[in-house]
């Protein structure tokens, strides 16, 4: 189930019997790699204590309402806009009542008036109450809303009854989720990126550096989170806000950057549009520099080339599909082609950095896409957002031939 993988499930527990299942249900998410956070009424509370749920989920419970901690930051907001899915399980017939007349007395109602997500309730109650006629019209209420209804099963209940109104068990709920949740492009798939550029020091106060600003390559980690990705991002020295649900390394020089993507693998994708230095002092300087009279104006550094990332990487007895960038300011195509070649790559991405609409720092690119083939796809001029996710469309189909 692939499909739940790093969904954000807010699991609502309401007070009936069925409590007991939730404990379950929630290691189930979890064994999909979902993320559960749990919130329970004050009747659910009395079935399942909210310290269970928290050893299950591994997070903090939510209670109430009028929680002065959490609600300094509007803590139901928060729970609101974090969740993928609403699940309620069991869910009451009071709960159920409450819902459909869009009552918000407590925090869960409160969060699912609050939130956009898919909103799905587990029904739990008595053969009889199931049965009712004021349920079934409050069900079609919900259901007329865009909610999703997962069972109930027929069977033996606590009561002593048989018949319709017994929850689903855990299993069949996490399977009923995940087929609310579409399976993108790069599901289940890490996905390794680099951006920005590096630093190269010549002594404590200066460095060697270059105009990247790094948004391209966030761009792109924000595109293959959002098609389902894990998605690991190493980036150079920027100001730009981390991608939701992207893991970030920062690192300063290109043998910091080598290190950190070693580390990250194995990787299924590997993304080096990074501005990486090509060389770095061979020696750097442990004080200040100061200006030699006895030099004339000159300052001679002698250079030494920094290991190749993408090659490296591109080399490796486990590499995965990987993917370059060429910048470069003429002869674009040519250049693009020969590093493809070079550096064994599945793609290259070749940017006319001398372009200025579309260079360094610009909000807007354009770009070739070359594979093995040599074929060329051109990528019009757009935001580097847009962009980068017609890329990622592009590489993931690329992906998932291999």
């Amino acid at each position: 189930m692939q499909r739940l993988y790093r969904k954000r499930i807010v699991l609502g527990v309401g007070g009936g019997i069925a409590a007991y299942k939730s404990a379950e249900l929630v290691r189930r998410l979890k064994d999909h790699g979902a993320e559960v956070r749990v919130v329970m009424t004050k009747g659910g509370a009395e079935f399942i204590t909210p310290l269970t749920m928290q050893a299950l989920s591994g997070h903090p419970v939510h209670l109430d309402l009028l929680d002065p901690a959490a609600e300094a930051a509007m803590g139901h907001i928060d729970l609101a806009k974090w969740a993928d899915m609403v699940l309620i399980a069991p869910a009451t017939a009071d709960l159920i009542a409450r819902l459909a007349q869009g009552i918000a007395n407590d925090l869960l109602t409160t969060v699912v008036l609050a939130t956009d997500a898919i909103v799905a309730v587990a029904p739990a109650m008595n053969q009889a109450m199931w049965r009712d006629p004021s349920v079934q019209a409050n069900l079609q209420t919900l259901e007329s809303r865009d909610f999703r209804t997962f069972g109930p099963a027929s069977g033996s209940q606590a009561c002593g009854d048989v018949g319709y109104g017994r929850m689903l068990e855990p299993n069949d709920l996490a399977q009923s989720a995940a087929d609310c949740f579409q399976r993108l492009s790069l599901t289940g798939k890490h996905v390794l990126i680099t951006a920005g550029p590096t630093q190269e020091n010549i002594d404590p106060v200066r460095y060697i550096t270059n105009h990247s600003s790094g948004k391209m390559g966030f761009s792109l980690a924000q595109a293959a989170a959002e098609a389902g990705a894990r998605v690991t991002l190493i980036t150079g020295p920027v100001n730009l806000q981390t991608p939701d649900r992207v893991s970030r390394i920062d690192v300063v020089s290109a043998r910091d950057m080598l290190a950190a993507c070693e580390a990250a693998m194995p990787c299924d994708l590997f993304i080096a549009s990074a501005a990486v230095a090509d060389y770095r002092p061979e020696v750097v300087a442990p004080h200040k520099l100061k200006k030699d009279p006895t030099n004339g104006d000159g300052l001679l550094l002698q250079m030494v080339r920094n290991p190749d990332i993408l090659a490296t990487i591109a080399q490796r007895p486990d590499r995965p599909f990987s993917v370059g960038f060429a910048a470069e300011t003429e002869r674009l195509l040519d250049y693009a082609a020969r590093k493809l070649k070079d550096k064994n790559l599945d793609l290259i991405i070749a940017n006319d950095v001398a372009n200025p609409s579309i260079g360094f720092n610009s909000e807007e690119n354009a770009c070739s896409v070359i594979d093995r083939g040599l074929h060329t796809t051109l990528f019009a001029q757009t935001s580097k957002a847009k962009i980068a996710r017609q890329l990622m469309t592009f590489i993931a189909e690329r992906l998932n031939q291999v």
